[in-house]
């Protein structure tokens, strides 16, 4: 079977040891994530996960549906990337005297949109947003004057919905509630 990149967002409160018991499934179906970032959602006391993985749509339905028996999370959805906008954050600290001694670092930051965070006088931050090929891109680019150090971050993903599906999910089981 082919695999695809899939986005998973997870929706849940806030509670010590869900990121173990959402990790394990994943684990146990030898899938593995390749990249997880957590954060507050848009909705008050809602947090939100999202996880990339490589797999196929049954094993990712499989996974999203053994998440959401979890008594923690409200609901969690997975996507492809033509049905959400990522990005990701990188950073790179390389020495100051290669901006110094030429033009190159400068019209690479130019080139792939980055910016300068910090210079000093040894070390210079570099950050990116971006997809995960133009990071790497300018990460191979920025190589060869001698990157110090290197981060980037997991994928932040908003659905192309006009809506965040999470709040009907809500309402609805909040219309419930009421009979």
């Amino acid at each position: 079977m082919e695999k695809t990149l899939y986005t998973v967002i997870v929706f849940s409160e806030n509670r010590p040891g869900l990121l173990n018991q959402v990790s394990i499934i994943f684990s146990r179906r030898q899938l593995n994530i390749e990249s997880l970032t957590v954060s507050a959602s848009s909705i008050e006391g809602v947090h939100k996960f999202t996880i990339t993985v490589y797999t196929d749509e049954e094993e990712i339905d499989k996974v999203v549906k053994q998440i959401e028996k979890r008594i923690d999370v409200l609901k969690a959805y997975y996507y492809t990337d033509d049905e959400v906008i990522y990005q990701e954050v990188a950073l790179y600290k390389v020495d100051t005297e290669s901006i110094l001694e030429s033009d190159e670092i400068e019209q690479l930051v130019r080139k792939y949109n980055a910016r300068f965070l910090e210079i000093t006088r040894t070390f210079s931050v570099i950050e990116m947003t971006g997809h995960t090929d133009e990071i790497k891109e300018l990460y191979y680019a920025l190589d060869k004057f001698g990157v110090k150090q290197y981060v980037r971050s997991g994928r932040i993903a908003i659905t192309k919905s006009t809506s965040e599906l999470l709040s009907k999910f809500l309402s609805d089981r909040e219309e419930e509630a009421k009979g």
